[in-house]
């Protein structure tokens, strides 16, 4: 119990008294979640983290992993506790500003009580030592994600909507963005990469400790690491580190190879369509995993399933991960349901390279989608089952261009420009994006949009 004094301050030139401090009966636990209409229990409430921490170490032959997570936030209330999402690993230690703290495990979160209440606007640091055998997780949008064991070989952290709290403490909601630093242990001749700036490796006793840094603030369900046989491809592009890895298991001048190596092209393009590029690293990492036939837009290092390369060269998926930097990952959603201005615009950013490359154009893919499709699919709400749903991507993606059309060259590309210049590093909804439409078009789209997001007809061909 804390215990405040209060008294009669004597000066010479008067008196003062101290302000009051809180009542003890302020401080009140944090959310245990984040009140998302289609996920309420992803993510927590009570604090903001400014950055994750992360000193691992893995053991591809037992599977287990173990560390320590030094997490830095800041309380959005008074809290006398607050939660840690963290799944099927067990914390061993938990300090709060370096004091001892109570923690407790409950449905997949790390319950934690400080030795004092923290005040509101605080900032505070968490150490959790932590460990286990962590195991993948199951959601009904993407199905298979987080921690996944590659046989005895590495593992594999990725997946969407939630995949971090599979590995670490985390507030697992992409409303709170943090930036991220791993260092992550594992045996020589194991590779493992991650998101952001590679740092210097070191070897003692047979194992490597791989160090990744991303400063840019980043969703925690874009965080990701993988471990194995890798061939690692070191460069730079545009002053920037480029990292691609691919699969020891696969060809050396592969489909997936010869893909991968048009990054650096690609991005320059996307540059010329959407504005800078927001992040001070590049690269992608190809994983030769059965259970992973989805790519994913791992913040600054997308990670591809080798299903999209077993045809030949595929480059439309490398520009829809690429566009994804701008719409998704440095302009992150507020809330699930708008997960249509993510892939809506990846999607339009795979169409206007198969343009610039000379092969369909926007318009003729935008008609044949918009010949063919299901009206009463609707990307506006998709519903969690169905987050990922054919009319979040093409439905999504025919929005993009009818606005275009809409507004004209002009205007449609200088208010794309703007909104990923106005929201870098933010979160945003699609209210938004509405109302910064409106404001390009000198009117009102609320009806444009009502049409293409919501309704259940066929709109108006623009």
């Amino acid at each position: 119990m804390r215990v405040w004094a209060y008294g009669l301050v004597l000066l010479l030139a008067g008196c003062s008294t101290p302000a009051p401090a809180p009542s003890p009966a302020s401080f009140g636990p944090g959310a245990d979640g984040a009140g998302d209409p289609y996920f309420p229990k992803y993510g927590n409430g009570g604090y903001d983290v400014g950055g994750y921490d992360l000193a691992l170490r893995y053991d591809p032959s037992s599977g287990r992993l173990e560390g320590t997570a030094t997490i830095t936030a800041t309380a959005t209330q008074d809290l006398s506790r607050f939660n840690l999402d963290l799944a099927r690993l067990s914390a061993t230690a938990v300090t709060v500003d370096g004091t001892a703290a109570t923690s407790a495990a409950e449905d997949a979160e790390l319950v934690i009580t400080p030795a004092s209440g923290i005040r509101n606007g605080q900032g505070f640091t968490v150490v959790v030592t932590y460990g286990g055998t962590p195991t993948p997780t199951e959601n009904d949008a993407l199905g298979t994600g987080g921690w996944l064991r590659d046989g005895r070989k590495g593992a594999i952290a990725l997946g969407q909507p939630e995949s971090a709290s599979t590995w670490f403490p985390v507030n697992d909601h992409p409303s709170d963005k943090a930036t991220f630093r791993l260092a992550m242990t594992v045996p020589d001749g194991v590779e493992a990469i991650a998101n952001g700036v590679p740092g210097p490796k070191e070897t003692v006793d047979g194992w490597t400790t791989w160090r990744w840094t991303e400063s840019s603030p980043m969703a925690s369900y874009l965080a990701t690491v993988v471990i194995g046989q890798y061939r690692i491809t070191e460069s730079t592009h545009a002053g920037r580190p480029m990292v691609i890895a691919i699969p020891e298991s696969m060809p050396v001048n592969g489909a997936a190879a010869r893909s991968l190596a048009r990054t650096g092209e690609i991005t320059d393009f996307l540059e010329t369509q959407f504005g800078p590029y927001p992040f001070d690293a590049n690269g992608g990492v190809v994983v030769d995993e059965e259970q992973i036939r989805y790519a994913l837009e791992t913040q600054s290092r997308p990670v591809y399933g080798n299903t999209f390369f077993l045809t030949g060269e595929n480059t439309g998926v490398v520009a829809h991960e690429l566009g994804h930097q701008w719409f998704g990952d440095s302009v992150a959603l507020a809330r699930w349901q708008d997960i249509w201005l993510n892939e809506g615009f990846a999607t339009y950013a795979e169409w206007l390279w198969s343009e610039h490359i000379g092969e369909q154009t926007a318009q003729q893919i935008f008609d044949r989608a918009y010949a063919r499709f299901t009206w009463s699919e609707t990307p506006g709400d998709p519903t969690p089952q169905r987050l990922f749903s054919n009319a979040v991507y093409q439905r999504g993606g025919m929005t993009v261009h009818a606005l275009r059309k809409t507004l004209g060259d002009e205007a449609f590309f200088e208010l794309v420009k703007s909104w990923t210049a106005e929201h870098r590093d933010g979160n945003v909804t699609t209210d938004q994006f509405i109302k910064a439409a409106s404001t390009a078009a000198g009117r009102d789209l609320s009806g444009f949009f009502t049409a293409w997001l919501t309704a259940k007809t066929q709109p108006p061909k623009p």
